[in-house]
């Protein structure tokens, strides 16, 4: 890094310009460029499943996708739908709480004061997470590691900090804050920009250095800036959108800098999901978690026409099919999200190498219950999607009730981190998940 900031001041180049073209292929290293950019990105959404909506009746490379999963149709040759993988992990607290701990991490929690709705209280995880344990890994090698080992982006997750709303832990007892503001995020990702004025200045300050560079860098590379250029611009104009707005209609503040409202989730959404993709492209990180709400959470999708919150309908029983029709729906929005993110993707070149950044990422999609009714910790519906972990792809598989942890070990495994167990050991005794290749 020092080097880089070296070479840049003898181009007459400022500081600033440094996260716009951190990404170039001039401006990498030997081992950089040789090592192939693999991702992960684990995307959460809360309260269960509809199963008679979401698993494939099949089994193998032949399936049909119900109704929750027929967003991520294009993409269906290159997912995997995975039935039969549940959190056998026990102990204290209540599902929910087990379920959000432990879904990353394998392990139980720690005996502690939150109550939950049922069984006794608990704290926070007695182990890492999954997505920190692939950061650490990656970060420990020069030619894999970036700017932020990883990133915990949050949509309407509560600013309270507990059990139900943490899923990634950096050690026991260390759970990680995901960030649901995206200008935070931006600021975090690009530097200290308060408002749409210092943006401004940013750009202006940026745009000469960015043209200075370009005469120098590859067609490709004059591409890739151009884009950044043009992304800046958007988040500007979506700054100044949102003053705009927020002078005729009160939002309401959770803590300083952060601004959250309901009926904001899918904007929200998708501007976290868009700078996901560009904190990608410029190597910022190569592992994300992307936070949607929270365990129990309960969100009003107003957009879906649907007043009553979330985990309120989750504990509808089976008979309510009105209820159900709802909560189809709400899955169905949380895959149409998924669906997004896979599509910005693929469509984005991977910088300095072939293909599109799909072909580098996976991207798991998992929740903290299989059901909300029955708050059951079996058949988690995990979809994995994309090419990063090169796992054979395209098919619907069928587990007779199998750890989880095997399917963390997986992960670690796909990026040549070869643990032999993770989480609570008595649910590793069989090994890698099996299946995936």
């Amino acid at each position: 890094m020092n080097n880089r900031r070296h070479f840049l001041r003898s181009l007459g180049l400022g500081a600033a310009a440094l996260p716009f073209i951190s990404n170039l292929s001039a401006f990498a290293s030997p081992a950089a460029l040789s090592t192939r950019k693999q991702r992960l990105v684990v995307m959460f959404s809360p309260n269960g499943t509809v199963p008679w909506d979401f698993w494939p009746d099949e089994e193998g490379a032949t399936f049909t996708l119900k109704r929750i999963l027929e967003p991520l149709r294009d993409f269906q040759s290159q997912m995997l739908v995975m039935h039969g993988v549940c959190d056998k992990v026990r102990g204290d607290g209540d599902n929910h709480m087990r379920g959000m701990g432990c879904l990353l991490t394998g392990v139980e929690l720690f005996p502690g004061n939150i109550q939950g709705g049922s069984d006794t209280p608990a704290g926070w995880a007695s182990g890492i997470s999954i997505d920190q344990e692939i950061a650490n890994f990656l970060q420990s090698k020069a030619e894999t590691r970036t700017r932020f080992g990883s990133l915990e982006f949050g949509v309407m997750v509560p600013d309270r900090a507990d059990t139900w709303t943490r899923m990634s832990y950096s050690g026991a007892n260390q759970p990680i804050a995901p960030m649901d503001d995206p200008y935070q995020m931006f600021r975090k990702l690009y530097g200290q920009v308060k408002d749409r004025e210092v943006l401004t200045c940013v750009l202006d300050n940026v745009q000469d250095d960015l043209k200075r560079i370009s005469k120098i860098v590859s067609a490709a590379d004059r591409h890739l800036l151009d884009e950044h250029a043009t992304f800046v611009r958007s988040m500007e104009e979506q700054l100044r959108t949102s003053q705009t707005r927020d002078i005729a209609h009160a939002v309401p503040e959770l803590e300083p800098g952060v601004k959250e409202e309901n009926d904001n989730i899918p904007q929200i959404t998708r501007m976290q999901l868009d700078l996901l993709v560009n904190s990608f492209v410029n190597d910022f990180s190569r592992v994300a978690t992307f936070q949607i709400t929270n365990s129990v959470g309960q969100p009003k999708m107003h957009w879906l026409g649907i007043d009553e919150g979330h985990h309120e309908l989750s504990h509808e029983p089976d008979e309510n099919k009105e209820a159900h029709e709802k909560l189809t729906k709400i899955n169905t929005w949380y895959a149409e999200q998924l669906a997004y993110l896979v599509r910005r993707l693929s469509e984005t070149p991977e910088p300095g190498g072939d293909g599109s950044l799909l072909d580098n990422t996976l991207l798991v999609w998992g929740n903290e219950l299989g059901q909300g009714n029955s708050h059951t910790l079996n058949n988690i519906p995990f979809v994995m999607v994309g090419g990063g972990m090169d796992f054979s792809m395209g098919r619907s598989l069928k587990y007779p009730g199998v750890p989880h942890n095997r399917l963390l070990i997986a992960l670690a495994h796909g990026f040549g981190h070869h643990i032999e167990s993770f989480g609570n050991p008595a649910y590793c005794k069989d090994g890698v998940l099996t299946g995936l290749t």
